[in-house]
């Protein structure tokens, strides 16, 4: 490998990314039989996107997102989404579950904090929405190290 080059992780270790994106396809299924919309699941990677700056998965699940209904605008303003009226409380209870996971090391979440995650949601749907979080942080950090590109799409492809 030249030192200009880095290690694309995922093809270095085919197995243990196999192994994520096994354990993501579990996700998506679980959240699906607990009746949580993909559109949530894609807000909640979108936003965590946002914060490690990711931009190969920001490319990736802004797009998903829209596929599963999220609109444009409510993607524009997702970095602030405590300052709009445009997602549901379920919506922002996932939001907020996003923000804690990504940024534990910052601060720890409070009962009270977590007790607000289970106002609008049941037991396994905050247990997935960590999950959630947790995996997207985990792809997050596999793009960034492996400075994976954002490839230029044709406008007409969307």
């Amino acid at each position: 490998m030249s030192a200009d080059r880095r290690i694309y992780v995922d093809k270095q270790s085919p197995s243990v990314y196999k192994a994520m994106l096994a354990a993501a396809a579990e996700l998506h299924q679980r959240t699906a039989d607990v009746g949580l919309e993909r559109s949530t699941l894609e807000l909640v990677n979108v936003r965590v996107s946002q914060i490690n700056r990711c931009a190969f998965c920001l490319d990736r699940h802004s797009r998903l997102a829209e596929r599963a209904g999220v609109t444009p605008q409510r993607l524009a303003v997702l970095a602030a989404w405590r300052e709009v009226d445009l997602f549901t409380d379920e919506e922002r209870a996932a939001l907020e579950i996003a923000e804690a996971v990504t940024l534990v090391a910052d601060r720890h979440v409070s009962d009270e904090e977590y007790a607000r995650f289970r106002e609008h949601l049941s037991d396994d749907a905050v247990s997935l929405l960590i999950w959630a979080a947790t995996t997207i942080n985990a792809f997050n950090r596999v793009s960034i190290m492996s400075r994976h590109r954002v490839a230029e799409r044709d406008p007409a492809e969307a």
